[in-house]
């Protein structure tokens, strides 16, 4: 099975023949990083955040953390 390129979805050529991949080509690699720098694409934290005094900081209601109560 072959690989698709994350930005177009066409084909993608192995690494070997191909210093772009897993893109299909510079262009596209260009345009996955400026998505990445236009923030476009984010990666979730899911660490709590540290209050002032650098006590973590524990959400009011429980079902703020997970969604379950």
């Amino acid at each position: 099975m072959a690989a698709r390129c994350p930005t177009c979805k066409r084909e993608a050529l192995p690494p070997a023949k191909n210093p772009a991949f897993p893109f299909c080509s510079p262009r596209c690699r260009e345009v996955d990083l400026g998505k990445w720098l236009g923030e476009e694409f984010r990666i979730v934290d899911r660490t709590p955040e540290a209050d002032e005094d650098g006590q973590q900081a524990t959400p009011a209601n429980p079902e703020d953390e997970d969604g379950r109560p």
